[in-house]
């Protein structure tokens, strides 16, 4: 009964309406009285739901002593309503004045349904490029929406978060005291270098999101999804030798500039920057599949390499001469 009296107040009907349409549904033709009975309410409010029902026209009423009154079949009370509804639709997008508003405010989320219907609200609405930060688990829940953005010509790449178990975060480092009570898989995602939405989902904790247009925003995460990439094809094609040089997740370099302290210098052997093709055998990408993005290759000359370098042959003839 609570769920049918809840969507009948969905509909617009006020509490003690949608009490009457239920009893007259259940009892047939009765009397305002004997609603009001039922009920347990005083009969003047009664009788004023009622004569609310019968100008809405969810309610027929009778001529004469006593007044009774039965409910109107749903179907009919259905669509009339649906039939307003589309009407008042229509007029308010011809009428109502539209403007471009820029999103630049820090505009926050909270719940399931509110946060997971505006990113596939934005999806929807994409027109070039979604970068998507994601955990399985949200993949999996947005998969058709991906897919969907993708097939109406936007460029979609998605990258697996840490808590994927893939990816690769170098600077990933252990939350500090204030953080550690946090519970939730984050997400990112970041719709046509525009707008950038920002949240954390599952656990014990509700599912919030932050979503913005400020241009430092957008800015940063899109670097982080930069920098994602490059890092990931880095350690794909030239994780061995990186590891060698820079420690494992580049831990020698984190000492250096984060914690303070110098490693060993250690020469590295002659490298080549392999073409960028994004993919992962991530349980991500086995949702979505994978997308490959090529970018031109190059070399690095390494400390060895340099040592052929034309300032150390032209040194090495004048030692010669002598």
């Amino acid at each position: 009964m609570e769920n049918v009296l809840q969507h009948l107040r969905n509909l617009g009907f006020t509490d003690l309406e949608a009490k009457c349409l239920h009893v007259l549904a259940v009892n047939g033709t009765q009397t305002g009285y004997e609603i009001a009975k039922g009920l347990g309410v005083s009969r003047s409010n009664v009788y004023a739901a009622l004569q609310k029902l019968a100008e809405k026209g969810a309610v027929l009423t009778s001529h004469g002593e006593p007044t009774v009154y039965q409910s109107v079949p749903i179907e009919e009370i259905g669509e009339r309503m649906e039939a307003e509804l589309q009407a008042s639709i229509r007029y308010v997008k011809e009428h109502l004045p539209k403007q471009e508003a820029h999103r630049s405010e820090y505009f926050s989320l909270e719940g399931e349904t509110k946060v997971i219907e505006r990113i596939r609200s934005e999806l929807r609405r994409a027109k070039e490029e979604a970068f998507c930060d994601l955990s399985p688990e949200e993949a999996k829940l947005l998969k058709d929406d991906i897919r969907e953005a993708a097939t109406q010509g936007v460029r979609v790449i998605v990258m697996p978060t840490r808590e994927a178990g893939a990816g690769f975060y170098p600077f990933a480092r252990k939350r500090v005291e204030g953080l550690k009570g946090q519970q939730g898989r984050k997400f990112a995602l970041l719709i046509d270098r525009k707008l950038a939405i920002v949240g954390t989902r599952g656990v014990e904790d509700p599912t919030v999101a932050m979503l913005t247009e400020h241009p430092a925003m957008v800015e940063m995460l899109y670097n982080h999804f930069c920098s994602s990439v490059v890092f990931q094809e880095l350690q794909q094609d030239m994780g061995t030798k990186l590891e060698d040089k820079y420690g494992k997740n580049f831990k020698k370099i984190i000492q250096k500039q984060i914690d303070g302290k110098v490693p060993e210098p250690k020469k590295m052997e002659e490298g080549k920057l392999i073409a960028l093709k994004l993919h992962s055998g991530s349980e991500t990408a086995a949702e979505l599949g994978r997308l490959d993005e090529g970018v031109s290759s190059g070399k690095i000359m390494s400390d060895e390499a340099r040592e052929d370098s034309p300032e150390k042959l032209e040194q090495g003839k004048r030692k010669k001469k002598k």
